[in-house]
């Protein structure tokens, strides 16, 4: 078996967890090649370890989507929604072989200014996004934020910034937000106001290959935009579609924990004394 690793944190390198996992691996057998980029995946790679916790895994998968190759978390992190497999156990998973590989729906991202000409916002630019892609003021003054969703125009929202989510993001900034919470493999679209001036508002749940526009009014001329861990600024006025990506990030699934367990162990979901057994 051979399979590569990415590390984002440089203080990881040093960390005698990681030290101990790569140790471990080599002596199994499994040929290791670190990845930092798209350009170091090899065609026999069977998947990409990405040690750290959920930002990391964001980024690996942003070098292995292209190239379909799985990625395995290795939660170094704190959350673990995404890296939920702990270094301690990853040898003895890879060599089992007790793993499945699931799928995640993602993002896929254009941009228009004002003359209708496309652009980028920096070269080279990746697209797509895991989690989510968001729009948020950069000045004092709140957004003006038209959208369309498919052929319908909603009301213009007035708000910090808009979010659109995928359901593998319902658990990050989609959360945060008020939006609701979505099995991984559910095929929709989350839209959230961020901070919105209306008191009449919610969060929108579409299908996932709707496809989204979005207009921008920005008194402070610049808005700044964000994919995934990724921040890039706009100027206002410029025009944004959405929607589903016609690639999707491969997830090795451990089989450790289900996605209700993770909310409960997590987010301490269902947190409450009469579900402890606990007596007054």
């Amino acid at each position: 078996m051979k399979i590569g690793y990415f590390i984002k944190n440089e203080a990881l390198r040093t960390d005698a967890r990681v030290e101990a996992l790569l140790s471990r691996l080599k002596a199994s057998g499994i040929g290791l090649v670190e990845v930092r980029s798209a350009d170091g995946l090899q065609p026999e790679m069977q998947m990409l370890l990405s040690i750290g916790g959920d930002g990391t895994f964001l980024d690996a998968t942003r070098i292995a989507a292209g190239a379909g190759v799985p990625v395995l978390g290795v939660n170094m992190g704190r959350m673990g929604f995404l890296s939920e497999t702990g270094a301690d156990d990853i040898a003895a998973l890879l060599l089992s072989g007790k793993y499945c590989v699931e799928e995640r729906a993602m993002l896929e991202v254009s941009f228009r200014d004002e003359g209708d000409t496309p652009f980028l916002p920096e070269t080279p630019f990746w697209p797509y996004a895991l989690n989510d892609m968001s729009v948020t003021r950069c000045g004092g003054a709140m957004l003006g934020i038209d959208v369309t969703v498919g052929c319908e125009k909603l009301p213009t929202y007035w708000a910090d910034g808009l979010l659109v989510s995928t359901s593998t993001g319902s658990t990050a900034y989609s959360l945060s937000v008020g939006g609701p919470i979505c099995l991984p493999d559910t095929e929709i679209l989350i839209v959230s106001p961020v901070s919105p001036h209306n008191l009449n508002v919610r969060p929108l749940i579409v299908p996932l290959h709707t496809e989204i526009g979005i207009s921008l009014q920005a008194r402070s001329g610049n808005v700044m935009f964000t994919m995934d861990n990724k921040s890039y600024m706009l100027p206002s006025g410029t025009r944004i579609r959405l929607g589903a990506a016609p690639l999707r990030a491969k997830r090795v699934n451990a089989g450790k924990t289900d996605f209700i367990g993770a909310l409960k162990s997590r987010l301490l979901w269902g947190g409450d004394i009469r579900n402890s057994g606990e007596q007054r």
